[in-house]
């Protein structure tokens, strides 16, 4: 992983983590709940997501303070959908970033209590942004609302179902990732632009990189389904295979998922020349998506 990217998220994640956590001790609910929703919170992960919200304002060169609070309520939705995709009635998995997932731990109805009261936090979390007028605190909780709602992540979760009936399109498959996986990575640069009061061109700009990020996100996923072991994941490999599911590999072969994802992440980076650096943080962070192993 190049250095600046490294020395960024060494630096922020941590404070991610504390913030996700002092959110956590404000909760008052029964012991059990907050115990389930914390073991979700706390079991790792890369928090690419929180990150990115935090990479889009420093290579826009603005500060915030409720930045940290955007990044940590993306997060919050993202837990919560990866309790409920882990379920006996969703992807039935056992294990999540190398340990045992939620609904093993504590049960299938407290799993999915806890993923409903990350889901909710979420916007709580939005109301107390303090530097952020009415309209654009508004504004992103409407953009939070779309991407993990109905017309973004849970009905791209979805087509997604429907899709392991039967052999999807390439278009088909890319309207499933737009929805189930983009929708929300695209949120974290959006809401990043709102929060630095961009204007349309260089909101439209970001709106591109990160519609290519999440495509390329989702096919290095596939292609590490059948080229990482179940160490290197941290989740059980092959399982797309297995459960004879559409992906990129299997429309266009290994190698030609390969050079769709070289593409979209061309264009990811093509997306932000007008930051006018060689060495974006959001630059550097395609090449990691793309790069990744796990």
């Amino acid at each position: 992983m190049n250095e600046t990217l490294q020395q960024f998220i060494n630096k922020n994640t941590p404070i991610i983590v504390e913030k996700l956590n002092a959110f956590m001790a404000e909760i008052e609910a029964p012991e059990t709940l907050k115990s389930s929703m914390a073991y979700s919170i706390n079991a790792g992960g890369k928090r690419i997501r929180p990150l990115l919200v935090l990479a889009t304002l420093e290579d826009l060169g603005v500060k915030s303070n409720d930045a940290l609070t955007v990044a940590c309520a993306v997060e919050f939705i993202h837990t919560y959908s990866l309790i409920h995709d882990d379920l006996p009635c969703m992807d039935d998995d056992d294990f999540r970033r190398g340990k045992l997932t939620n609904h093993k731990v504590y049960g299938e109805a407290v799993a999915v209590l806890a993923g409903d009261a990350l889901q909710t936090f979420a916007f709580d979390a939005l109301t107390e942004l303090t530097d952020t007028s009415a309209q654009n605190t508004i504004k992103i909780i409407q953009l939070l609302s779309k991407a993990s709602g109905a017309g973004g992540m849970v009905g791209g979760q979805i087509l997604d179902i429907e899709g392991e009936e039967k052999q999807l399109t390439l278009t088909e498959l890319e309207t499933v990732h737009l929805h189930k996986t983009g929708a929300l990575l695209s949120f974290c640069i959006e809401a990043g632009a709102i929060l630095a009061c961009v204007n349309d061109e260089k909101a439209k700009q970001l709106s591109m990189y990160a519609k290519n990020i999440g495509l390329a996100f989702q096919i290095q996923d596939d292609i590490l389904d059948i080229t990482a072991t179940t160490e290197e994941l941290g989740k059980t490999a092959g399982s797309d295979e297995a459960s004879d599911k559409t992906t990129y590999p299997s429309l266009l072969g290994l190698q030609g998922a390969q050079d769709r994802l070289n593409e979209h992440h061309r264009l990811a980076k093509q997306s932000l020349s007008f930051l006018g650096k060689e060495e974006s943080l959001l630059a550097l962070f395609a090449d990691y998506i793309v790069q990744r192993r796990f």
